[in-house]
């Protein structure tokens, strides 16, 4: 190895060709089969290490190979759905019904983790994993629905321990 990087051409005295074919000689002596490698020249094991070069990327799991005319569309309608479902649900907050739009928002979250979970081929509303995308689909929309029905004035939804708690840490 130390012949291969010390040895560089001199163009006057042809001293590096004459390395340069000694190291070319002792590799193709290690390539060679021993009794160490097996008389078939069988190498070690391939190693478990990961590679220093990443060679591919997985695909996420809602991507698929676009197909024929609108094919890729197609599967997009849950991310559509729950998309529209959204924006009425802004709408409806915005023109001054903050309880029925934030109830609605959270009912799509929750119905896109339901999608989620029983559609195969759910197109961009697979974001990560599917039990991920479940969770986090489903606790945000819990969590949006329970603050729509506690909106005041007049609350749907009375919890009990609620004004306490706000009484407490707001002291």
């Amino acid at each position: 190895m130390r012949a291969e990087h010390d040895a560089e051409p001199d163009t006057e005295t042809g001293a590096g060709a004459e390395a340069a074919a000694e190291a070319e000689a002792s590799a193709a002596a290690k390539a060679t089969p021993t009794a160490d490698t097996g008389a078939e020249g069988t190498a070690a094991p391939k190693s478990r290490r990961f590679p220093a070069v990443t060679q591919d990327t997985a695909r996420p799991e809602g991507a698929g190979r676009a197909g024929p005319g609108d094919a890729l569309a197609a599967r997009q309608w849950p991310m559509l759905s729950v998309l529209a479902a959204t924006a009425i649900g802004l709408l409806l907050t915005a023109l001054g019904q903050p309880r029925v739009g934030c109830l609605v928002i959270g009912v799509a979250l929750i119905g896109a983790s339901v999608l989620r979970r029983v559609l195969p081929d759910v197109g961009m509303l697979a974001v990560r994993s599917r039990f991920t995308d479940m969770i986090t689909y489903g606790l945000l929309g819990v969590a949006i629905t329970l603050l729509a029905l506690v909106i005041e004035p007049k609350p749907w939804l009375e919890i009990p321990f609620l004004e306490d708690a706000v009484r407490f840490t707001v002291r």
